[in-house]
């Protein structure tokens, strides 16, 4: 089973240039990473979910591991290069090192983080992440229906992290959500009125040309967002 580690990464807001460059110049070093199967650059959602405003300040690293491992020291997790640039810019990270247990979906056209079965006995902390490819005729109501969904989620007590990531702005989209328990991420779910309404309209109208959900157990986390742990490990 791979081991995934989700990289948020905070810039201050005079090295935002920086920030962009880095999601041309860092695409070498991970490309070249023998360690890992798959990467994702991404930028951020302003309002920490699905969001039309990106927040240039925080971005994401995704990182899938080759071997069944991943290191959880910085320097060997991201290479040289990359930690001497966070280090160099001073920038803030916070990193959820996971393990995927349950899912189905693609992304890039593989199963990226290995055949998963749809479900399992874990009943713990769990971490979620849905990711999609929005057909270009589908954007409209996409943004219409999901983005007060996500308003309501980040509401929701039992929440402890939510973030919005994407490769692509408007199009290629996800959310990754920290719950302290599956139950209460289901309790959201499937109880929320306008969250199953929105889940069953995706599949009626195909809104998506690609679909990922996984769900990992939270391994470790290091570093800090926005001068604090998001939550206790």
């Amino acid at each position: 089973m791979p081991k995934v580690s989700l990289t948020v990464i905070r810039y201050k807001k005079w090295l935002i240039p920086f920030a962009i460059l880095a999601m041309a110049l860092h695409h070498f070093p991970l490309w070249l990473n023998k360690k890992i199967s798959f990467y994702k650059l991404m930028g951020s959602g302003k309002n920490g979910s699905f969001d039309k405003t990106p927040d240039l300040q925080q971005w994401a690293l995704l990182l899938v591991s080759k071997n069944g491992t991943l290191p959880n020291e910085p320097l060997h997790l991201f290479g040289s290069f990359i930690h001497n640039w966070y280090k160099l810019f001073g920038c803030e990270t916070f990193t959820l090192f996971l393990e995927p247990i349950e899912g189905h979906g693609t992304w890039d056209g593989s199963p990226v983080f290995g055949n998963l079965p749809r479900q399992t006995n874990y009943e713990g902390r769990i971490a979620v992440l849905t990711r999609a490819t929005i057909r270009w005729k589908k954007l409209k109501y996409f943004w219409q229906h999901v983005a007060p969904v996500s308003a309501q989620m980040k509401k929701f007590p039992s929440i402890e992290l939510s973030l919005g990531i994407g490769e692509v702005p408007w199009i290629k989209q996800a959310t990754f959500s920290v719950w302290s328990s599956k139950e209460a991420m289901k309790s959201f779910a499937y109880a929320n009125k306008e969250h199953a309404e929105v889940i069953t309209k995706t599949r009626k109208q195909n809104w998506y040309s690609e679909d990922m959900f996984t769900r990992f157990k939270i391994l470790e986390t290091t570093g800090s967002l926005r001068g604090k742990k998001p939550f206790k490990s």
